[in-house]
Parts: structure tokens; C-alpha cells; sequence
């Protein structure tokens, strides 16, 4: 079982990263949608919160080890796509870092523009590094709207992997899944 990327495949850090961060920004999307609907004297008003800022923050840190694994692994080979979908593929997939990146400072400043740190799980805390008035609304306004663009992005993503594979009979999802065929 390879670890590291090859020219043929993801390895197995590749793949584990991106099936998670997957399920992790989808569980946030949803968290996310639903505590909107929250009242005040809801039993989660507080408790959902902290969930979505955690993991959103955790969502960050596999961010930036996922951007430093991509730049030191090689890339598998996708000369099976047009050089037309090669490159709609290069722009989704480095667009997804910026944008995923962007929603998570937005939403560290909607909770540390009053100056409360944001605590991870009890395991750490990220302190407020900026205290203005009135940026939480902007910052939020941007988060979601940024939300549903990752998420439509993501489907849209998926929605290509599937063509590929079922449609164009490519090997683009299988080493998503399965990784390198010599594994």
C-alpha cells in the first residue's frame, strides 16, 4: 500500500485526506444550514456552535497539510481527459484551497472580532487576533456565501469524477478510491 502519490495514483495520505476533508465540509455545511434555524432557548444554541467552529478549525489544519503534501507529491498522470477538462480539473481542484481557506478565516472572524478565542475541542485554543465592531456581520455574509459556493463547487466536482467513471470509462475516481494500480 503506498502512502505517497505517484505518477499512476493517489496514495493513501492523499486519498484518506480528501475522502475526510470531504465528509468534514459537508458535516460543516449541514451544521451550519441547520444551527440558522436555532433559537435562543434551544438546547444547541451553544453546543453546535462550537462543534462548527472546531471542526471548521481542524478543517484548516488538514487544509494546510494537504496544500504542502500536494506540492511535495507528484501528480498523477490525467493525459486520459481532454487537455480542455485537464484544465477545468487544475482550476477546481487549486481553486478548492483559496476558497476553502477563505470561509475559514470569515468564520474566525465572525466568532474573534468580539475577542474570544475560538477553543478546539478543549485541546487547544485560537486566540482573537483582530477586535472590531460590526465585522462579524460582513464576515458572516461572506462565510456563507462562500459556503454554498464550496458546496456547489464539490458537487459539481463530484458530478465529474462520475462521468468520468461512468460515462467516459476513465480511471480518474478508482485512484481516488483505490489509489495506484500497482498497489
Amino acid at each position: 500500500m503506498k502512502i505517497r502519490d505517484s505518477n499512476s495514483g493517489y496514495g493513501l495520505v492523499s486519498r484518506w485526506l480528501h475522502w475526510l476533508m470531504a465528509i468534514a465540509i459537508f458535516f460543516v455545511f449541514g451544521l451550519g444550514v441547520w444551527m440558522m434555524g436555532l433559537e435562543y432557548y434551544s438546547p444547541y444554541y451553544n453546543s453546535a456552535p462550537n462543534l462548527h467552529r472546531s471542526v471548521g478549525i481542524l478543517i484548516g489544519l488538514a487544509l494546510i497539510f494537504r496544500f504542502v503534501w500536494r506540492i511535495v507529491n507528484p501528480k498523477p498522470d490525467d493525459s486520459e481527459l481532454s487537455p480542455l477538462e485537464q484544465k477545468a480539473a487544475a482550476v477546481v481542484h487549486w481553486g478548492f484551497y483559496p476558497l476553502i481557506a477563505l470561509i475559514i478565516v470569515f468564520g474566525y472572524l465572525i466568532t474573534s472580532s468580539d475577542g474570544r478565542a475560538i477553543d478546539v475541542f478543549g485541546l487547544f485554543s485560537v486566540p482573537s487576533l483582530v477586535t472590531e465592531k460590526g465585522l462579524s456581520d460582513q464576515a458572516g455574509y461572506l462565510h456563507k456565501v462562500l459556503a454554498y459556493f464550496l458546496v456547489g463547487l464539490a458537487l459539481v466536482h463530484a458530478a465529474a469524477s462520475l462521468k468520468h467513471h461512468f460515462w467516459d470509462r476513465s480511471s480518474v475516481l478508482k485512484r481516488m478510491i483505490s489509489g495506484t494500480p500497482d498497489q
